[in-house]
């Protein structure tokens, strides 16, 4: 557990961002190795309700450790019990936008699909730092608006790994199955 009088600097959020490009230089070319282009056409509906999950998940832990000492800055009162679901879903579709645009580039989908992810995680932390993240919170006060969206760009591509290896190995197990029962 993190302690409550932490305070998140530039330092922190940069090496941050270094261990997650790390975790994302392996990760990333591993996917691409083991995900070819018909599976990736495959995975659309099982990536949906993985990005789902996995964002409810993300947004209930956030939301359950830090209402008080960030998000409450960001969010309306109101909105706390409603946050992960809403942003498990509206992620999840975002997911599906972002399958369809790696399909649509010129580059494997599979290194798109993650690249993309990781411009989400850019523009959604634009929106935080828009909203006061790093101004409002005494945890993040002092933090570089700069330094919080770099973070962004590599944690959330490994997040959009994580889902498609998940929605991946979903795929191939359900698949496998599939032909055993036959």
């Amino acid at each position: 557990m993190i302690p409550e009088d932490i305070q998140i600097t530039n330092n922190i959020l940069l090496q941050g961002a270094l261990v997650f490009a790390l975790m994302d230089v392996v990760f990333v070319p591993i996917l691409v190795w083991r995900i070819k282009l018909e599976q990736f056409q495959k995975i659309k509906w099982i990536s949906f309700i993985v990005a789902g999950i996995i964002w409810f998940g993300i947004w209930q832990w956030a939301i359950g450790n830090f209402w008080e000492s960030v998000y409450i800055h960001v969010f309306p009162a109101w909105g706390r019990p409603w946050i992960p679901a809403a942003f498990g879903l509206f992620n999840a579709t975002i997911g599906l936008c972002l399958w369809a645009l790696a399909l649509r580039t010129r580059l494997n989908p599979t290194l798109s699909y993650c690249f993309l992810g990781g411009l989400w995680g850019i523009l959604t932390h634009i929106w935080a730092v828009y909203r006061g993240v790093v101004e409002k919170p005494p945890m993040l006060q002092g933090a570089s608006p700069v330094a919080a969206v770099i973070i962004a760009f590599f944690e959330y591509m490994f997040y959009w790994c994580v889902i498609l290896s998940l929605s991946a190995l979903l795929h191939w197990g359900w698949t496998s199955l599939r032909s055993k029962a036959k």
